[in-house]
């Protein structure tokens, strides 16, 4: 595969929940330094020889072939080879979806992780083979088709990373606490108490939260009070609202209504008439 890069319509896309600005290969990538940052997210997978990255003047990583690095917008940072020959394939993206996206796939902050494969991502390669054909006069959805293609590509990146290795311990201590959140949804928790189901502090529990789930205990917890809610509000349609967030734990109705539009960005009352459930 020859050097190449191709640009996306941002003017176009920018509406979409995740977009593609760049995709490109390099045979060899040459020094980069960027003390402002890049404007865009970023994943770059290493295929071929060895560079080095540099954090914000202060972590400093050797990649190579079945690492990726992703880079958070406006993160300090630089890169350059130290082998003769350093072969990488990126994307830069952005949209109101794509922290989520990257979340999801357990990625919060400008990092470097390792792949179960050493092959180039699939994604990445849909990404670069759409752009060869970007220009014939019957491909008009170029861009369209990028935006898809990206978005299976960090859809499928959980599964691909593998995480560090008290990932799953972290994950196996918060068991009971979340257990106990889904068998007490319709009764006041404080942090206090779920700190004392997984027999920690309330500062540690915190910590163990962040690292498995990337959230914050008491954030997760209302998340899983406004997911029964729905579920209320379609099984048992005879329910005022005030009877589903005293159901879910709220006794305030309208700190209930606050909640729930804070998390789906419409009120209870427009989720019911949105599904039919009036």
């Amino acid at each position: 595969m020859e050097t190449r890069i191709y640009f996306g319509k941002t003017d176009e896309t920018s509406r979409l929940p995740i977009f593609m600005t760049t995709v490109g290969y390099w045979e060899h990538q040459k020094e980069t330094e960027r003390p402002q940052g890049f404007p865009d997210y970023q994943l770059h997978q290493v295929i071929h020889g060895q560079g080095r990255l540099i954090l914000q003047e202060e972590e400093e990583y050797v990649v190579g072939p079945g690492d990726v690095f992703f880079l958070y917008p406006d993160i300090p940072h630089r890169y350059m080879p130290i082998s003769d020959r350093w072969e990488l394939a990126w994307v830069s993206f952005q949209g109101r979806e794509a922290s989520q996206l990257l979340s999801y796939a357990g990625i919060s902050s400008s990092r470097v992780c390792k792949l179960r494969t050493s092959k180039l991502l699939r994604g990445l390669e849909q990404l670069l083979l759409r752009g060869e054909h970007r220009g014939d006069a019957d491909y008009t959805d170029y861009d369209i088709e990028c935006s898809k293609h990206l978005y299976a590509l960090l859809l499928d990146m959980k599964p691909l990373l593998i995480l560090p290795a008290n990932h799953n311990d972290e994950l196996e201590r918060l068991k009971p606490v979340l257990r106990y959140i889904a068998e007490h949804l319709n009764q006041s928790l404080s942090l206090k108490e779920l700190a004392d189901v997984a027999v920690v502090s309330p500062q540690y529990l915190c910590r163990l939260f962040q690292k498995a789930l990337h959230t914050r205990p008491l954030f997760y917890v209302n998340q899983e009070r406004i997911n029964r809610s729905k579920q209320l509000m379609f099984s048992e349609r005879e329910l005022r609202i005030y009877e589903v967030a005293d159901r879910v734990g709220y006794e305030n109705a309208s700190y209930f209504c606050a909640m729930f539009k804070r998390h789906t960005g419409m009120s209870p009352e427009s989720f019911r008439r949105l599904h039919g459930l009036n």
